[in-house]
């Protein structure tokens, strides 16, 4: 049997679509204020050295050389002292003596890869003088114009004001 609505219009269902896309945009804008980049994990740039077949001698560990800044009561350049040793004031000196410490050996697995500086700067020395003597152990340009590198690895001794020299 069927039934009539007699006397009324068929009703059409109408879809809300305004609460619809509000939710939408909500969702949208919770995820992107939600959302955290993360650095790739192990994306790391390491050389690692080819295998050997015979173990590491413990006299390949290569220490970091130390160079001491003094100061005198100016603020300027007194001393440089690279292992205790003083090399005097001149920052040519102590890029020669780099040099010499570092040999022509160049390459991976070479001593100059390996090797590091650690700076110990008088508290009060001025600014520029630290540049020169990260500059002199860091490189050079040869007679041709072309970028020699010296040591990469670079760290700093914290600073301590009752220190002597400073």
């Amino acid at each position: 049997m069927k039934i009539r609505n007699a006397g009324e219009s068929e009703q059409t269902i109408e879809l809300q679509m305004t609460p619809m896309i509000d939710i939408v945009f909500q969702l949208l804008v919770f995820f992107i204020m939600t959302f955290k980049i993360v650095v790739l994990e192990g994306d790391f740039n390491i050389k690692m050295p080819a295998s050997s077949t015979q173990p590491g001698d413990p006299d390949d560990v290569v220490l970091p050389l130390t160079v001491e800044l003094r100061a005198d009561s100016q603020g300027g350049l007194a001393d440089i002292r690279i292992n205790g040793d003083s090399q005097g004031r001149e920052f040519k000196d102590l890029r020669d003596y780099v040099i010499n410490y570092l040999g022509d050996d160049r390459g991976p697995g070479s001593v100059q890869e390996t090797a590091e500086v650690e700076f110990d700067c008088a508290f009060n020395l001025k600014y520029e003088e630290t540049v020169k003597a990260i500059t002199a152990v860091s490189g050079y340009k040869d007679g041709e114009g072309n970028i020699v590198k010296l040591i990469e690895k670079i760290k700093f001794t914290p600073p301590d004001e009752n220190a002597e020299g400073g």
